[in-house]
């Protein structure tokens, strides 16, 4: 029979990457707590209108890439493809938006997605991500990048900027009808085509070639932006130039999803293969109402942390682990007892069987220890521990107590 495999882009996070997920999610939550944001966990399973509705039909998440079946009960049910939509089923959920004032959450988690698995792109991935709720100002948009640039920064992660505006309810429409006509006198792919007719700026989005070659002349949403739009997009320029962030303007940046207004942006690297986004988001004034709530102003990003892992640099804090041993059988409640006792104040390792002096150094060495201490027969009679460390070689017998 068969050995049963993990599935194709799904992927065990273990050793030196379990490592650095955890340091990254740990150091990302301290960092945008200190913006006020609380840690919000919602449901792997939701039904699949709440993608529907907020993703958008016309988005290849949802027209190619959802994982969704009929569960027992006969719901239409998904794994979720992105964590926005569902905060923000559970800020109309809980009635939030009639609370009025901010919410600012962060959350971590996996998001599935069926699309050919690719280096740093898997069926089952995981997001860090923030969803600020209530605050219209367009200095919030800002906060929001400088939170991420911070983030980068932390891990020694390179970067560029890419920003766009996609402009509101008030100038998008126009805008569509001109683009819409001119993308009728193009020879586009199929799917560009099939969009045209349910959201023709996501064919901007399009990463056929031909394509791209052929949107060169593509009316700009800069270019038709209303004066509130316009004086928003202007203003988050200037503050970004004034806090020394820099940044390109990606006319053709519209994102993959179809909630986002005004604000747009993704941070890229050239470190990951072709350049690719690390991160990205913006601002989704609308997505509260289309999902059954009271119109909130609200702006978010994500992070994909498997893209990150390989060119996250740590920074280097030596943790003491202590390995402790016993080489009598009396020895071992004492160690039990020891080993309990440390770990309140250190990483301890530890092995129960009763081993040699020098199998138990071994041990500890091959487990990645920084101090041993053992304990046989001569300590308990004495009171004592054997305590060496590994990088400086000194040796020492202290008391039980004392240690």
């Amino acid at each position: 029979m068969a050995n049963i495999q993990s599935l194709r882009g799904m992927k065990d996070i273990i050793d030196n990457d379990s490592e650095l997920f955890t340091y990254f999610i740990e150091n990302c939550a301290k960092i945008v707590k200190r913006y006020g944001y609380n840690y919000i966990e919602t449901p792997i399973l939701e039904e699949t209108s709440l993608f529907q509705r907020s993703v958008g039909e016309s988005s290849d998440i949802v027209s190619k890439e959802m994982y969704n079946f009929t569960d027992k009960g006969n719901h239409e049910v998904c794994l979720r493809p992105e964590g926005t939509a569902g905060v923000v089923r559970w800020f109309v959920q809980n009635k939030k938006d009639k609370a009025g004032g901010q919410q600012k959450v962060f959350y971590h988690g996996p998001m599935f997605r069926y699309e050919r698995p690719q280096k740093g792109r898997l069926r089952e991935f995981h997001q860090f991500g923030c969803e600020s709720f209530g605050e219209s100002s367009v200095y919030e948009d800002a906060t929001i990048i400088l939170m991420i640039s911070e983030i980068l920064k932390f891990f020694k992660i390179g970067y560029k900027l890419q920003l766009n505006s996609l402009g509101d309810e008030t100038c998008m429409p126009q805008y569509k009808e001109k683009l819409v006509e001119h993308l009728n006198t193009l020879s586009l792919c199929e799917d560009c085509n099939r969009r045209i007719t349910t959201n023709p700026i996501r064919v901007l989005d399009c990463k056929n070639e031909s394509c791209q070659e052929q949107l060169v002349g593509a009316p700009k949403i800069t270019d038709n932006l209303s004066p509130e739009c316009e004086a928003d997009f202007t203003k988050l320029k200037e503050i970004l130039d004034s806090n020394g962030v820099e940044y390109e303007v990606d006319t053709n940046l519209v994102r993959g999803l179809d909630y986002y207004t005004k604000t747009a942006f993704e941070f890229v690297s050239d470190n990951i293969g072709a350049q690719s986004a690390i991160a990205g988001g913006g601002r989704y004034d609308k997505l509260v109402e289309y999902l059954g709530g009271k119109t909130t102003p609200a702006v978010g990003f994500a992070i994909g942390i498997e893209r990150l892992l390989e060119l996250i640099v740590k920074n280097e804090i030596k943790e003491e682990i202590l390995y402790i041993g016993a080489m009598s059988e009396e020895a071992t409640d004492t160690v039990f007892c020891a080993v309990n006792k440390k770990r309140q104040t250190t990483k301890v390792i530890t092995d129960y069987k009763v081993r040699g002096f020098s199998k138990h150094l071994n041990n500890a060495q091959k487990q990645g220890a920084t101090l041993v201490a053992l304990i046989g027969e001569d300590e308990m009679e004495n009171g004592n521990i054997w305590v060496k460390n590994l990088e400086t070689k000194e040796e020492s017998k202290v008391s039980l107590e004392d240690f």
